[in-house]
């Protein structure tokens, strides 16, 4: 047990549990079906569910999000279709993430309209995006059937933006979906390389504000934002990348004490990791799962943050530490760089007291599946 001798506070340590799979290609034999992306949710009763994207490759016009479903707190899944069924008419890739939120069940994200068939969502020149839309969807009341899509207008041009985030809502009621700017087919970047929040005061009817949580100009990209409530502050945290030097910069973050109408300048975390994602506990207490960059395989942090710095407490390889890296190099075309990350995307769940239910994405031989971890929070008591 860790303890914090300056303010007296016992900080829990952190034990790995069970490992589970949510998906695997059921035929691999007969088709290839990679999955990546997992975001969770826990219905009012309990079940649990797991969305992830899965196609024939990572930039597939095929790619959709499924969703699987558990009632015994993670330790099966079971398969229970799409998202959304009626988008796969064209060549249209698609991917959501899910939240569940006081009065919806809800799934936002963006289709990507790809109209040569060989090519991929990416520009292989300039990092750019295909043409897309945002998207919202919400689970029927009481159902497990979906309705219609609603199209998202954003409130600023993109033109992309990166799906990286399930909506938030803050305890005031607004809702946040966390994203950043991302190139044109063509390289255009009007407003720079800027991660945001999109903000909605009507339940994701429409979203007219915006602000800006990293701003990278043309000189840093802000990926994979994880933002979330700690106390009375939101905190968003992002991966930093120097697309001219081809580096990942060490972690940095952001602190609004408004509810997200404006944040603070912009720090280092102490942390260096790729798709860095937050679970807020009491006592400033804070889980960060990542790809690491400076050593191979996905890590855990357990820090806390009283306001003004970060401590981290205790380190914890997930998976892959012995040798697997990202597979993200450090130099060479930098679309071709994201499509061959080997693992990652981790998302975390509370489901008690002392349980984590930690979900992500790994390369296993010729596929990618989804794969589950829980985490034991032992405080000793």
């Amino acid at each position: 047990m860790i303890t914090d001798c300056i303010e007296s506070i016992v900080i829990p340590d952190i034990q790995l549990g069970k490992t589970g799979v949510v998906y695997r290609n059921p035929k691999p034999y007969l088709r290839s079906r990679q999955a990546m992306h997992p975001s969770l949710a826990c219905l009012n009763n309990g079940e649990l569910l797991c969305a992830y994207n899965v196609g024939e490759a990572v930039e597939n016009p095929d790619q959709a999000t499924y969703i699987s479903r558990s009632t015994d707190g993670g330790a099966t899944w079971q398969p229970a279709g799409p998202v959304i069924s009626e988008l796969k008419t064209n060549p249209a890739a698609y991917t959501v993430r899910i939240s569940k939120l006081s009065s919806d069940l809800i799934a936002m994200g963006g289709r990507y309209f790809q109209n040569d068939p060989d090519e991929g969502i990416l520009n292989r020149e300039n990092l750019g995006v295909v043409p897309m839309e945002l998207l919202l969807v919400r689970q029927e009341n009481g159902e497990h059937s979906w309705q219609h899509p609603q199209i998202v207008t954003p409130p600023l041009v993109g033109p992309g933006f990166e799906v990286c985030h399930s909506v938030i809502e803050l305890r005031d009621g607004t809702w946040l979906w966390p994203t950043s700017t991302w190139r044109g087919w063509n390289g255009e970047l009007p407003n720079g390389h800027k991660g945001l929040v999109l903000i909605s005061r009507d339940q994701g009817k429409t979203w007219p504000e915006y602000t800006v949580t990293f701003d990278g100009g043309h000189d840093l990209i802000y990926w994979e934002q994880s933002v979330f409530e700690l106390n009375d502050k939101l905190i968003a945290i992002a991966w930093c990348y120097d697309p001219v030097k081809q580096c990942n910069l060490p972690n940095r973050y952001v602190v609004s004490n408004d509810n997200g109408m404006s944040f603070s300048e912009t720090r280092e975390l102490g942390v260096e990791g790729q798709t860095c994602k937050a679970l807020a506990f009491d006592n400033d207490l804070v889980l960060l799962a990542y790809r690491r960059c400076d050593k191979p395989g996905l890590w855990l942090n357990l820090s806390r943050f009283d306001g003004n710095r970060w401590k981290h407490l205790q380190k914890t390889p997930i998976w892959g530490a012995a040798s697997i890296d990202s597979g993200m190099r450090a130099s060479g075309n930098n679309s071709d760089n994201l499509s061959a990350l080997q693992f990652g995307y981790p998302q975390m769940l509370r489901l008690n007291a002392k349980e984590v239910l930690l979900v992500y994405w790994r390369q296993e031989g010729a596929e990618t599946i989804i794969a589950s971890q829980k985490i034991i929070l032992n405080s000793g008591e």
